[in-house]
């Protein structure tokens, strides 16, 4: 059988070596035909603790690794726009 693989946003990575995947899906309204959005969020391993709050990231089903972890992160779709970019910026009005 297939691993299933979701993608989701990050929303917590507060805990040491998981974090938190909302994954969003859009569904009908069974009576009314309404396009209508239906989430839920995944515990994923992930093991560098490289995955930070706002990335877009793919996570795969695996064996269970703890009580409520059976998902595993595979790689970031996206980078959050908070991400730190290094510059070579000196400071002009600064003495040394």
């Amino acid at each position: 059988m297939p691993k299933r693989i979701l993608i989701g946003t990050v929303t917590s990575d507060k805990t040491d070596k998981t974090v938190t995947v909302l994954v969003e899906r859009k569904v009908r309204h069974p009576l009314y035909g309404k396009i209508i959005r239906r989430s839920k969020k995944y515990h994923a391993h992930d093991d560098g603790n490289e995955y930070r709050v706002g990335d877009t990231v793919r996570i795969e089903e695996t064996r269970p690794i703890s009580k409520t972890k059976t998902w595993a992160v595979l790689d970031r779709v996206r980078a959050s726009r908070g991400e730190v970019v290094e510059a070579d910026i000196e400071e002009a009005g600064r003495a040394a």
